[in-house]
């Protein structure tokens, strides 16, 4: 393939995963994943649950639940009026960000070696 052409379909593979970069990005939604993760509710946790487990205040966990709903991390099902939120494990946002991922190691790979005294 074309270096230049394997470029632009790179840089447009990064644009597209930006939002789960950016939603990845932050400490807070690390923590947030984390905690969720050691909950073990595979039927969802609820915001206040979630709050227990963080330093975060409920306002701050909602906002950041919805970020990483919208970068398709976490889904939310209703029952009622409560609210669960879960990991998709058949999310498309991860295979995007692996493939890009992927993408960009090989391209690296096939860089002159920068560290040789060549160079």
């Amino acid at each position: 393939m074309d270096e230049r052409k394997e470029i632009t379909e790179l840089a447009d593979e990064i644009k597209a995963v930006r939002q789960i970069l950016l939603a990845l990005g932050d400490e807070n939604r690390q923590n947030l994943i984390l905690q969720m993760m050691q909950m073990e509710e595979c039927g969802g946790a609820r915001v206040g649950s979630i709050t227990e487990r963080t330093h975060l205040s409920r306002p701050a966990v909602s906002h950041h639940l919805k970020i990483l709903k919208e970068a398709g991390l976490v889904k939310m099902r209703r029952e009622g009026t409560k609210n669960y939120y879960y990991f998709d494990a058949d999310t498309e946002a991860m295979d995007a960000l692996i493939h890009m991922l992927v993408h960009a190691q090989d391209i690296m790979a096939r860089l002159p070696d920068r560290s040789s005294p060549d160079n």
